[in-house]
């Protein structure tokens, strides 16, 4: 495991709504934050993941940047406040474990959450984009993706809808497909409103409209979505519309009520999805020849089946995950005696090159060629030993004593790396 790589956490486990969104970063503010630490720090292999539910930094480094990161964020967020006793500091393979789990979906709000992967994903490329992504942070990344793709291939544990926002999603999609393009709206823009948009968004035959008390509300999360909107002024007429009604709309009172759509004409089955509690859509609609309406206890029932399946499905999820991560350590810890193989290459290499010279200056043009092949043979078999000692002691813990041996019997530091 890298010796310095550390990680700053903060999850809706450890800070509520409120602190979550004064420390959100979007793509931009993730950019710049990128940039700060590429301008104040040494760090390398950077990576910063901020969602609705959790902001956490990884790094490298063998400095303690703890003042640093939070006065960047201070910074960026233009905030005075004191953001550091939200988060919870991990290190090494503290770190790497629970990187792990929130890219799989075993840290989500939601378990199995297919959501985080590729939030974690775009982090990842922006930290390559802004040159922050080292040979560390290559490695590991791409041993969570390969991990990721045995947990879809192995298990149960992405399988249904297990959030009560994705599973209307899913729903409305079943309810529609017969239908090429099917109108759907939502109505409401709270936490599930925003919820089944953002998962909508992934479905482009969707043709989504989101309506809202106020107006302004609906239009951020439509020009985000790239969604239709509107106040509940058009409620009846968008109603009409549609093939597809999903509500989450608090209220003491039923927005959408059988009175409302007694007048309707419904040439076709029109289906209510009610999120609400108390409920905004009336039991009564169904009275209405062709309104089928879904509750919550409904959809639950079918998320609870889910959330089950996918908890069963845990610890082979951690096998996995334990096997990649062992392996994960092996290359690691290899990784530590890398520059000493290198110059260890470099010498014997300038070594052979030496001594080639002196024999080249009086032979044939077909010896030079016999002697290089040769050389090169040799100096691979030379190789090929303190290379595979040093790779063994990486195991047993003890590397760093071989590379010191190795480093004053042939005054490795006096050889420069090269790039």
């Amino acid at each position: 495991m890298s010796q310095f790589f550390q990680s700053y956490i903060l999850t809706y486990k450890t800070a509520p709504v409120a602190i979550r969104e004064l420390v959100s970063l979007n793509e931009q503010g993730v950019r710049d934050f990128l940039g700060y630490m590429r301008n104040y720090t040494q760090a390398t292999d950077v990576l910063v993941v901020s969602t609705c539910n959790r902001t956490e930094i990884y790094f490298n480094a063998e400095q303690d940047y703890t003042s640093v990161i939070f006065a960047g964020l201070k910074l960026i967020k233009n905030t005075s406040e004191d953001l550091s006793s939200y988060f919870t500091y991990l290190k090494n393979a503290e770190a790497v474990q629970h990187l792990f789990e929130v890219s799989i979906g075993l840290d989500a709000q939601v378990i199995g959450d297919l959501q985080i992967s590729g939030q974690v994903k775009n982090a990842y490329q922006w930290s390559a984009d802004e040159n922050m992504a080292g040979p560390f942070l290559h490695r590991l990344m791409h041993t969570i993706f390969y991990v990721n793709k045995r947990v879809v291939q192995e298990t149960a544990f992405r399988d249904g809808a297990a959030s009560i926002s994705y599973a209307a999603k899913v729903l409305a999609e079943d309810l529609t497909a017969a239908i090429k393009q099917p109108k759907i709206l939502v109505l409401g823009v709270g936490e599930i409103g925003q919820d089944v948009c953002l998962n909508m968004k992934e479905t482009p035959r969707l043709q989504v409209t989101i309506l809202n008390r106020t107006i302004e509300k609906a239009q951020k999360l439509a020009e985000k979505c790239g969604f239709a909107f509107g106040g509940l002024d058009v409620l009846k007429e968008k109603i009409e519309q549609a093939d597809v009604i999903i509500s989450s709309v608090s209220g003491e009172k039923p927005l959408v009520t059988k009175e409302m759509l007694s007048n309707l004409s419904l040439f076709s089955h029109k289906y209510f999805i009610d999120l609400s509690m108390p409920r905004s859509v009336e039991a009564d609609v169904e009275q209405i020849a062709g309104a089928l309406v879904y509750n919550l206890d409904d959809i639950r029932e079918k998320t609870n089946e889910t959330v089950e399946r996918r908890k069963a499905a845990i610890p082979h999820v951690q096998e996995i995950i334990a096997d990649a991560i062992s392996d994960f350590e092996d290359w690691s810890k290899e990784m530590v005696v890398t520059p000493t193989i290198q110059k260890l290459k470099q010498t014997l290499e300038q070594i052979r090159k030496d001594e080639l010279a002196r024999y080249l200056k009086n032979a044939k043009p077909e010896e030079a060629e016999k002697l290089e092949e040769m050389s090169k043979s040799l100096m691979q078999k030379i190789l090929k030993y303190p290379v595979l000692h040093l790779k063994a002691a990486c195991k047993r813990g003890d590397a760093e004593s071989l590379s010191e041996i190795l480093s004053d019997l042939f005054d490795l530091e006096k050889v420069k790396e090269k790039n």
